[in-house]
């Protein structure tokens, strides 16, 4: 896959994860429920929902990172060493910025 496939799918994946993390913040800033049992399990949601939006807001990072070293030219070759980065390792992770050996 070519650098501009890529970035299409990064692109396309980092439209997905800021639509997800603004439903997450939505739900994080509705109002808690006056029973306390009824919030004391909303709070156990919220703590999952805070999970989810810091593990999307890493991938966002990464995405951000790859999308960068496609502009720059270096994505698909390793920061630590140097050497290209396998088409197969850039498809199934394209955010990678090892080569699988570095990683």
């Amino acid at each position: 896959m070519n650098p501009t496939e890529q970035k299409d799918l990064l692109i396309k994946r980092r439209i997905e994860l800021t639509g997800a993390m603004a439903d997450i913040e939505d739900k994080l800033d509705d109002p808690m429920p006056k029973d306390w049992e009824d919030r004391a399990s909303e709070r156990q949601g919220d703590e999952v929902l805070e999970a989810l939006g810091n593990a999307d807001l890493d991938e966002l990072r990464r995405i951000d990172a790859a999308l960068t070293r496609i502009a720059d030219g270096t994505y698909g070759t390793c920061a630590k060493c140097g050497d290209p980065i396998s088409d197969e390792r850039l498809s199934a992770v394209p955010t990678a910025a090892l080569c699988r050996n570095c990683a």
